[in-house]
């Protein structure tokens, strides 16, 4: 084992002489030591002979690695002094648990290999030519832990705190009503997987592996409903996170924030093997907005499915964890399963309609099922030396909403666990104390994109997965897996419900929206003409009702009276579409008359209002305007956007 090591630094040691009695090239960092992720390098550079414009700079952690397994790399031509053979650049890092190292490059265009690519299919670095190497940058140990999450255990009075820590040494979450006094103390579990867990590559190989520390699990329990309480969690030998507060649940309120998504991913101040998404930091800004003006009213977060997008490489859910503390630690975050947490090729249940593929990057939810902890205990087993695959489905109450969660990437057929467990989950629920009931899973059961891989998945959800949401009265359903809002009308086996203009009240069926727009910037193409495929004609169908090209989120809110989605987009963070239902079932109204000046916002043809006075003579009325506005449905121009690959969406 020592082999390889001493190999690499000799390499370095003959490389440095050669490069330092040649060109004497200088690199420095500063500062040596940083104290928590986020915090921020300078890597300074000069004396580099005839610059290229391909010279980069490789980011390693830890630094004993060899040189074709960086992280990250930055191409010194990104800087304006590049041409001088000088320059700088200032970058933020996250806590990986290990030091970090900084090698400079030479790269030139005849020494690109066109087989050996990244995600987007641009070449990858190559590293034969080292010109110069950094010191080590470490972080200070003994400030505590990081990466907070909470999540709710579907207990009223508890709060679940997840977190990681370098060394899996005993640790504490301290809490209380006031920041000054944190008297009660609750201990974690700590858990932890090793590279063998891990079904495939890079997931478990050496470019892909890093140490993903430990992660522990506490709970805070006997709190108070609806209080601000304030909690820290570590330990005194491995010391105490920052303070942070959350306001505990309260389903006597009668109201019910949340925030949802799916497809955000992370994004990273240094390019690597895979795209990132850089969208996600407006989606983050927003919602940490969003949650700033509820002041002490709780709230949650749902992001369905193609969570960090690390796909095997292990860094990427540090940066994923990190960026999404400030909202995380304050709010519950809630997940389920998407096809790049899970997907490898000997996946246990695989039929042969499906499109399961290898998306998860060798990971088959091993990661995702340590790193979240939602209520409930199902598992699937892998039928590997991986660990079985939790957080598949599970539902729980939150004010008048009962959220419900499933897994499209396991089993959902009738005689499945998950199947069961559905069913008798939404024949259960108390439509007097929560009214309204929300579906979620990754990949939609509707879509007018262009994606067909799922084409046979879907048939098998609209037949035995939408009867159960009819049959339930559902009110919404919710999809991510496609990177565009989409909404649809109440639908039953692509039929839209009847709006019962004739005098008769009549429930509408579930609406269907697809919400995978808060990060993931590979965009699909909606549908073409069947008779026109190579045209750019995308004709809307005439159960989508609004089709949105924007990034954002959707913002809900619920009273035991109504029920409102709303659809922000992350260029201006307004609202650009809206749904609203009433605790009865009934679909009150959808769209909105005064929106961004950029988009057109209709009331749709599936409006209506409550029926007071009259019955008649408003149902008379209303048929005329829902004539008028049938052809108002909004379709987006779909300029600038890149379509996705079929298999990567």
């Amino acid at each position: 084992m020592m082999i390889p090591f001493v190999t690499f630094t000799l390499l370095i040691f003959f490389n440095l002489i050669s490069s330092s009695s040649s060109s004497q090239i200088s690199i420095s960092v500063t500062p040596k030591t940083l104290s928590k992720s986020g915090d921020f390098v300078t890597i300074k550079w000069t004396g580099i002979p005839s610059p290229s414009k391909l010279d980069f700079l490789g980011i390693y952690s830890p630094p004993s690695s060899l040189h074709d397994n960086f992280i990250g790399y930055i191409f010194l031509s990104s800087t304006p002094e590049w041409e001088s053979g000088s320059g700088s650049i200032s970058i933020p890092l996250v806590n990986l648990r290990s030091g970090y190292q900084f090698r400079i490059f030479r790269w030139t265009e005849s020494e690109i290999v066109p087989d050996l690519v990244d995600h987007d299919h641009n070449p990858l670095p190559q590293t034969k030519h080292i010109l110069a190497v950094s010191e080590e940058v470490g972080f200070v140990s003994g400030r505590g832990p990081e990466q907070v999450h909470l999540a709710l255990t579907g207990f009223e009075d508890e709060m679940r705190v997840m977190f990681v820590t370098p060394d899996g040494k005993e640790s504490y979450v301290r809490y209380g009503l006031t920041r000054g006094r944190l008297g009660r103390v609750v201990k974690t579990r700590v858990v932890r997987y090793e590279k063998e867990d891990l079904c495939d590559a890079p997931a478990n190989s050496s470019i892909g592996w890093r140490d993903p520390g430990y992660i522990h699990d506490g709970v805070m329990l006997n709190l108070k409903k609806g209080k601000k309480y304030y909690y820290q969690v570590g330990s005194d030998s491995g010391g105490w996170s920052t303070i942070y507060s959350f306001v505990s649940q309260n389903r006597d309120s009668g109201e019910t924030f949340a925030f949802l998504f799916g497809d955000m991913g992370t994004a990273t101040p240094y390019l690597t093997f895979l795209r990132t998404q850089d969208e996600s930091k407006s989606t983050i800004k927003w919602i940490s907005r969003d949650i700033e003006a509820l002041g002490n009213k709780p709230a949650l977060i749902s992001h369905i499915g193609d969570i960090s997008y690390a796909r095997g490489y292990s860094w990427l859910w540090d940066n994923f964890f990190t960026q999404v503390e400030p909202v995380a630690s304050r709010v519950p975050y809630h997940v389920c399963i998407g096809n790049h947490e899970y997907d490898w090729p000997l996946q246990p249940w695989k039929p042969d309609w499906s499109s399961y593929g290898k998306d998860g990057g060798g990971e088959c939810g091993v990661p995702y099922s340590h790193k979240f902890h939602m209520p409930g205990n199902s598992s699937v087993p892998t039928g590997m030396h991986a660990p079985a695959t939790r957080n598949l489905y599970y539902s729980f109450d939150s004010g008048p909403v009962h959220f419900v969660y499933m897994s499209t990437e396991t089993n959902f057929l009738p005689g499945s666990n998950q199947y069961d467990f559905l069913k008798h989950d939404l024949e259960s629920v108390d439509r007097v104390k929560t009214p309204f009931v929300v579906f979620q899973g990754h990949r939609p059961m509707y879509s007018s994109s262009s994606g067909a891989k799922d084409i046979s998945l879907r048939k098998r959800m609209i037949e035995y997965l939408e009867p159960l949401l009819v049959k339930n009265n559902v009110n919404l359903v919710l999809w991510g897996h496609v990177h565009r809002y989409e909404r649809f009308c109440p639908l039953n086996n692509f039929t839209c419900g009847s709006l019962a203009l004739n005098g008769k009240e009549q429930k509408a069926f579930p609406v269907q929206i697809v919400i995978g727009m808060a990060g993931q910037d590979w965009q699909p193409i909606w549908a073409p003409r069947e008779d026109h495929p190579t045209d750019p004609i995308f004709p809307q169908p005439l159960q989508s009702l609004y089709r949105g090209s924007e990034f954002g989120y959707v913002r809900l809110h619920a009273t035991k009276k109504k029920l409102t989605l709303s659809y922000v987009g992350n260029h201006d963070g307004e609202v650009h579409d809206k749904v609203e239902f009433l605790a009865s079932g009934l679909l009150l109204s959808a769209g909105i008359r005064d929106g961004p000046a950029d988009a057109v916002h209709m009331e749709s043809k599936f409006s209506w209002y409550v029926k007071v006075g009259s019955v008649l003579m408003l149902g008379a009325f209303m048929g005329y305007i829902v004539g008028f506005l049938s052809h108002a449905r909004k379709n987006s121009a779909d300029k600038g956007w890149r379509p996705i690959k079929t298999e990567e969406i």
